[in-house]
């Protein structure tokens, strides 16, 4: 029988519906009898056929009409909200803002799969599985690896064995035996009671990367969680049945207690889920809605669980990816900048950069050739100053490949650390099924990926502090022999001039932002944990910067295709006219002032789909491939 889940005030009901040519009007009257049932005083609604209200969904919060039928607004198991009028919508249901999260308006369920067994996942697995592009199965060896570590716990319990997190305790209280009987209660009483994280939750996106990253550390087969709570997390996963995870409470050892166990409470079916079905709402309805049961904790389950760095590691991954991203395309950026300013290509000739072969500032050099060179790309606009008397150009220009490079390098090594952890046991105490022992150590501290990610903010910030200097030398026309702030009539209008304010004020946001997080402890657990890494704030900051570095060089980007104009009917390289159609695709030149910001969102999302990238790419390898094997570098990992 079709049935839905409707959320009244606090409460929701499921309302079975034997005729789905019933109305949305006759679905709302039905809930708010089931409401008032067992109300002493009918929850203060006097007559229900005489009580106002309106009917909306929780996904999107589009109101329905009530004289339409269900059979044609809703599907089986929609989830839905009656809002009695003179009421406010249920706070529970309106969507907090979301970093980085489109709701899945276009959510369509994936039909190719990962499989997991803990050792080969990568940052851009990882980043590709929180965007619903993949489901996850597990190899026919985790499974085998996961029943033994599961085994090993079964007889620990059978024997009655004095085991740390099994048959003790946690933290503080580890010298505390439990009893038998007790047990199952222990697991449920940790998730609970480290459920105590605060902010916004993390949006979907980052949601399902925490709870992939969690499997794929399980299905490791030394944390002795069993097979069929493994397959149950997958469930959900492939569901896309996700917990409400806030993003502060961590400090990064022990590890990250508090998100994970907000993960581990939603597939308890307690707390809050959302799904691209029902939006937030209670995870127990969630999960019923998608035919699934909530998770029942075996001894060590609920620790298996939560012990782990997978919130700084799963947040670390997405800002190597984007880091990696940008800073691929800042090249592109400068390079286009540097014509604009009618820069020379002398400082990037491969003989210097051989004197100093560190591999990032090679392969930069190397993009700013194959982007430049004018005997495969002649340039309109280089062959217009060839014969200036200008003999070198402002650092900002000339050092790119010292300064981009090593950023490069950083996101390199970064990587390198951050696609070790996705892929490390992380959990105390260890289950060594084949030794037959389990071992109590450190595994779950956070310090390489927090020091990393630290490492990687300070990086990839230089991108944004270089990139709103060439902002100015563009706006400044003492610098630039472009009108003042890149536009006509100056003065009525006044073009870049506060885009570039927002550049500055930005890389003023990420010097505060680069102060490393982890070079703080605080001693927590009443000293048994006394050293601790604060990855959880390393790897969120580490996003805030990259995501105010792809902001500044989207200011960059504008402020170059606009100087472009100034320029015509001369014309560039081919591959950056490429950049410069792609740019004006999304934003047209200025000809007098109008709303900025849209602009610069618009040129922000294509840096974040990689397009600027994308467009010029198979340019950079034609030039690679026409190269002498001694007269270049080999490629950049």
């Amino acid at each position: 029988m079709p049935r839905f889940t409707v959320h009244v005030r606090d409460e929701w009901l499921t309302v079975p519906c034997r005729d789905l040519s019933c109305t949305v009007q006759w679905l709302g009257l039905e809930a708010l009898k089931r409401y008032i049932k067992n109300k002493p005083d009918n929850g203060g609604i006097g007559s229900v056929q005489e009580t106002s209200f309106y009917v909306r969904r929780c996904q999107g919060q589009g109101l329905l009409d009530a004289d339409d039928t269900l059979e044609d607004t809703l599907e089986d198991n929609d989830f839905v909200e009656i809002v009695i009028k003179g009421e406010t919508m249920s706070p529970d249901l309106i969507s907090p803002h979301l970093d980085g999260s489109h709701f899945y308006s276009k959510y369509q369920e994936p039909v190719e799969y990962i499989s997991m067994d803990g050792k080969g996942l990568t940052t851009t697995d990882l980043v590709n599985l929180g965007k619903g592009l993949y489901k996850i199965k597990l190899t026919a060896d985790a499974e085998s690896k996961v029943k033994q570590a599961r085994e090993h716990v079964d007889n620990i319990v059978k024997d009655h064995k004095v085991v740390y997190g099994i048959t003790t305790g946690f933290g503080k209280f580890s010298q505390t035996i439990i009893p038998n009987n007790k047990l199952i209660e222990l697991q449920e009483n940790v998730i609970r009671s480290c459920s105590a994280g605060v902010g916004k939750p993390l949006s979907p996106e980052r949601s399902r990367m925490l709870l992939a990253l969690r499997i794929n550390v399980l299905a490791k087969g030394y944390s002795g969680i069993s097979l069929d709570t493994l397959h149950q997390m997958i469930e959900a996963f492939n569901a896309s049945c996700l917990s409400y995870v806030p993003e502060k409470g961590t400090v990064g050892a022990s590890g990250d207690l508090a998100p994970l166990s907000h993960l581990a409470l939603g597939l308890m079916g307690e707390g809050k889920m959302w799904s691209p079905k029902s939006g937030w709402a209670d995870a127990k309805y969630v999960l019923e809605a998608h035919g699934l049961k909530p998770i029942s904790l075996k001894p060590k389950e609920g620790l298996a669980l939560i012990n782990g760095t997978q919130m700084i590691t799963s947040l670390g991954s997405e800002a190597v990816e984007r880091a990696l991203a940008i800073a691929r395309q800042a090249d592109i950026i400068a390079a286009l900048t540097l014509e604009v300013l009618k820069g020379t290509t002398k400082a990037f000739d491969s003989d210097i950069h051989e004197l100093r072969p560190h591999p990032g500032q090679k392969e930069v050099s190397f993009r700013f050739r194959s982007l430049l060179d004018s005997d495969h790309h002649p340039s309109e606009i280089a062959e217009s100053h060839r014969f200036c008397d200008r003999v070198q150009d402002a650092y900002t220009l000339r050092c790119c490949p010292q300064v981009h490079g090593v950023v490069n390098d950083t996101i390199a090594f970064v990587k390198n650390i951050i696609d070790t952890e996705i892929n490390s046991a992380t959990d105390n105490p260890m289950v060594f099924a084949e030794r037959g022992v389990t071992l109590s150590g450190g595994n779950f501290h956070g310090e390489y990926p927090a020091k990393a990610l630290d490492y990687l903010a300070i990086g990839v910030h230089e991108l944004a502090a270089i990139s709103e200097r060439r902002i100015e030398r563009l706006c400044n026309p003492s610098l630039s022999e472009l009108p003042a702030f890149l536009v006509c009539e100056g003065g009525l209008n006044s073009g870049f001039m506060i885009a570039h304010c927002t550049a500055a004020s930005l890389v003023s946001e990420n010097k505060v932002l680069c102060h490393p997080s982890s070079v703080d402890s605080l001693s927590t657990s009443a000293a048994t944990e006394d050293h601790v890494s604060m990855g959880g704030w390393a790897a969120r900051k580490a996003l805030k910067v990259v995501e105010h570095v792809e902001q500044v060089l989207s200011i960059e980007l504008l402020a170059a295709c606009q100087g472009i104009e100034f320029l015509r009917p001369l014309r560039t390289t081919t591959p950056l006219e490429k950049v410069y159609d792609l740019v004006r695709s999304v934003a047209k030149p200025w000809i007098k002032d109008r709303f900025m910001a849209p602009d610069i969102e618009a040129v922000h999302k294509l840096l974040l789909d990689q397009k600027v990238w994308k467009a010029v790419h198979p340019y950079i390898e034609k030039f690679r491939l026409d190269l002498t094997p001694e007269s270049d570098c080999a490629r950049f990992p």
